[in-house]
């Protein structure tokens, strides 16, 4: 398989997938060329061409609008059919949301600052959706064991959530280790999100399926996390 297909029990009007590092011939390759865009399209049968973001390690969410420019954005919601979110990464964790009725549905990049900085929850406040009707998929990104971070990074969680605290071990003096997939998991069960699924993933030890930027440097491509509503007409 060239995809990781979430397992999660979304409506079967939801499609979603998360490309690994071999799909294209040119792996290396900028996945969002208009080359590979056609050939995802192809590979994947998406009903439209995705909407692709300027990713900044921001906490902007938008509404996802077909444009010629790319809007600065690290997250994308939809209650559209047909209009395929997307978000590219390479260790930082892609999310994917959705409610139960399968009406709505949102593609999340979260690095440590994005995440840091309230991504999660601005991308909630646009879906505008109760919180018992929503599922997360939570994609491949670093592992707990790999992502070593300093006291910066620390302090960014902890000093807005003490909950986030456990979600961190002492690695040396100025080094610890970083749980994303805890720290995205306390962001959303503090807003009242429970049916979690996915977070299982280590980008930087799976060299086969998945690209790395902590472990590969610049000499890395990014994988593609899209979701859509699919039409029934």
């Amino acid at each position: 398989m060239n995809v990781i297909k979430p397992n999660w029990p979304a409506p079967n009007t939801i499609k979603a997938y998360t490309t690994l590092r071999h799909m294209l011939p040119h792996s290396q390759d900028r996945i969002d060329s208009p080359e590979n865009e056609t050939k995802l399209i192809t590979m994947l049968n998406l009903p439209s061409s995705p909407i692709w973001l300027q990713q900044t390690h921001s906490a902007i969410a938008i509404t996802a609008e077909p444009s010629s420019k790319r809007p600065l954005a690290d997250a994308s919601f939809t209650s559209i059919p047909s209009r395929v979110c997307v978000v590219m990464t390479a260790d930082c964790l892609p999310l994917f949301l959705c409610n139960k009725q399968g009406t709505k549905v949102a593609a999340i990049h979260a690095g440590w600052r994005g995440l840091s900085n309230g991504v999660i929850e601005t991308t909630l406040d646009g879906l505008a959706e109760k919180s018992d009707e929503l599922l997360v998929w939570l994609g491949p990104a670093i592992g707990p064991k790999k992502f070593e971070v300093g006291d910066d990074v620390y302090h960014a969680f902890v000093n807005r959530h003490h909950e986030s605290a456990q979600a961190f071990i002492r690695f040396s003096e100025e080094k610890w280790l970083a749980d994303l997939y805890m720290l995205a998991k306390i962001r959303l069960k503090l807003r009242g999100i429970h049916h979690i699924y996915g977070g299982d993933f280590c980008t930087f030890t799976d060299e086969e399926r998945f690209f790395s930027y902590r472990r590969d440097k610049d000499q890395v491509g990014r994988m593609a996390s899209l979701i859509w509503i699919e039409s029934l007409y």
